[in-house]
């Protein structure tokens, strides 16, 4: 399976698009670089988390750090969306809505995707160790007849 398979990941690169667009046509040119730039840095880094946490899923402690990282930055993404509106920078209303809703969306998947990651490799952990005592005790059994 392929990370692109992620509905996380679909959610983020959506986000990412429509963000990135939103800097560059709705927003006063003075932003493009000061709050713009910084809104794109932070939702491109939500997609790339999740990639990197990914390509570590064997290792729970690794996989989830890097989902932790995409959520958090998918909040400071919000953060940065709610300031644009605020200020008044960012005027149009829809689109706002819009962007605010996708990335509320994507931070409760990410929620409940890291809750699960730590579900599945609690449950791997356990049948494990279940098979390891199985393992021990079948081979006590062989040795003892």
């Amino acid at each position: 399976m392929s990370y692109k398979k992620l509905e996380v990941w679909v959610i983020a690169r959506e986000a990412v698009i429509k963000v990135h667009r939103m800097t560059l046509t709705a927003l006063p040119k003075f932003e493009m670089f000061e709050v713009g730039s910084q809104i794109r840095r932070s939702v491109k880094s939500v997609k790339s988390n999740i990639v990197e946490g990914y390509g570590r899923r064997r290792y729970k402690a690794e996989y989830l750090k890097f989902l932790i990282y995409a959520k958090a930055s998918c909040d400071e993404t919000a953060d940065h969306l709610d300031t644009l509106f605020d200020t008044g920078s960012l005027t149009d209303d829809a689109l706002f809505s819009e962007i605010a809703q996708l990335l509320d969306t994507l931070g409760r998947k990410l929620y409940h995707f890291i809750e699960s990651v730590e579900e599945y490799h609690n449950l791997v952990r356990e049948e494990s160790a279940q098979y390891e005592t199985n393992t021990l005790i079948d081979e006590a059994v062989d040795d003892t007849f």
